[in-house]
């Protein structure tokens, strides 16, 4: 048996040589698979730019991401055919029809082992440097059955359209934007990226989806100065203030007529014969910049930028005076208030000994979620007080108490129909509003 074992490799020793050869392609096709759609784009981008031909080789291949899986699998199952077919029909000129059975566990086993599960477990622990070192062998192969694939392709989205299913190789499942958060939430999960540098990139990422209505202060809670007060009285109101730019009015809060700068003040006192009795306030305020409520914190970020600009009055769509927005509110979406994470340092919170959370009812959701690591949705409502009252869809009493995102919300001081404070503590049951 031996004897013709041996004479049968120095038969076919050529055919052997040939699977092992295609055995070893088909691991070439499956790692380098792995290693493109799982290299990092950004990182492709950045040796790029630096000048590595190899990652721009890379970027170029995944941008048609379906087009190059596809080359590959078809390369990978025409090795594996080929592979399967020549160890067969060796294995049946050995040992007759009983090598079927022998050639389909043999290749079975060689091709999960050495052209799947090796090279793939391979790939995915260096993807980047395996991307790179396969890329220039693989473009010239996509080159070439690049538009077998784009026809495999069309046919496959012909057929999945006539059972509904439609595919646009255009628009991607996720934005850039929801992709970059997912990394960003995975990273943090995973310990790399603290909660801290978290909110930072979220908050830039929000800009786009907040509006100014989401951050502006309210005009209730906005400092002004009324023009027909005394000029000394004016003078004194805007040095004591701690706010460096207050709004000026005339005859009622929604006839804004000016912004003064502290700064514009002390300049004008300083000239000679000036005195607060006899200065003109309004001769030394800059022109007011009016804003609509509804435009997103990106483009008011960049337009305050553009202005060189710290504060805009906000107006809705009748022109009536909501609240006034500065340069320093939006940084503070970004880079947020908190002086430690694990300590909460923002004004109208307060935690108690029994662990539950004092909120003053103007506290923003969106500040009150960074402070805490809360989810609370801020879809509906800016603040908590307007959270509440959006699920209980009414105006609480003092002492009524609901439970809802499992959080127990108490109401505790009420003036007129606003709530000013509410104590919130983690719910033992989760249920709707009570």
């Amino acid at each position: 048996m031996t004897d013709v074992i041996l004479a049968f490799l120095a038969d076919y020793w050529l055919s052997l040589l040939s699977v092992i050869c295609l055995l070893v392609i088909s691991a070439f096709f499956s790692g380098s698979e792995t290693a493109l759609t799982a290299a990092s784009r950004s990182r492709m981008h950045t040796l790029e730019n630096n000048g590595d031909e190899r990652a721009g080789i890379v970027n170029n291949l995944i941008e048609r991401r379906d087009r190059l899986i596809g080359t590959l699998l078809i390369g990978n199952n025409l090795v594996n055919i080929l592979a399967s077919s020549l160890t067969t029909s060796l294995l049946i000129g050995l040992f007759g029809d009983s090598g079927v059975a022998i050639a389909t566990v043999a290749m079975t086993v060689l091709l999960v082992i050495f052209s799947e599960v090796l090279p793939k477990s391979w790939a995915i622990a260096s993807p980047d440097r395996f991307a790179l070192a396969v890329a220039p062998l693989v473009r010239p192969f996509v080159v070439v059955v690049g538009p077998i694939s784009s026809l495999v392709n069309a046919i496959v989205r012909r057929i999945l359209h006539l059972f509904g299913v439609n595919l646009s190789s255009d628009l991607p499942m996720l934005s850039a934007h929801e992709e970059l958060r997912g990394a960003v939430n995975l990273l943090h999960r995973e310990g790399s990226v603290i909660k801290a540098d978290r909110d930072r990139l979220g908050g830039v990422l929000d800009l786009g989806e907040l509006e100014v209505s989401d951050i502006m202060i309210h005009r209730t809670s906005m400092r002004a100065i009324n023009a027909d007060d005394p000029p000394e009285t004016c003078v004194r109101e805007i040095l004591e203030s701690p706010f460096t730019r207050l709004p000026l009015w005339r005859g009622s809060a929604d006839n804004i007529i000016g912004v003064v700068h502290s700064k514009d003040l002390l300049r004008a006192l300083a000239e000679p014969n000036v005195e607060p009795e006899t200065l003109d306030i309004v001769k030394i305020a800059q022109k007011p910049w009016f804003v609509p409520d509804s435009t997103n914190l990106k483009d008011q970020l960049n337009a305050f930028l553009r202005r060189k600009l710290h504060l805009a009055i906000v107006v809705d769509e009748y022109g009536q005076v909501q609240g006034l927005v500065t340069l320093e509110d939006i940084l503070e979406e970004i880079v947020g208030d908190i002086a430690d994470e694990h300590d909460i340092d923002i004004q109208g919170v307060r935690q108690e000994a029994d662990g539950s959370i004092v909120v003053d009812g103007s506290v923003p959701i969106r500040d009150l979620n960074r402070a805490l690591d809360w989810s609370l949705p801020d879809e509906e409502a800016t603040t908590v007080a307007g959270l509440v009252i959006h699920e209980s869809k009414s105006i609480p009493e003092e002492r009524q108490a609901f439970t809802f995102y499992g959080k127990r919300f108490t109401v505790m001081k009420r003036v007129k129909n606003r709530i000013t404070k509410l104590r919130i503590r983690a719910a033992e049951d989760e249920g709707q509003v009570g």
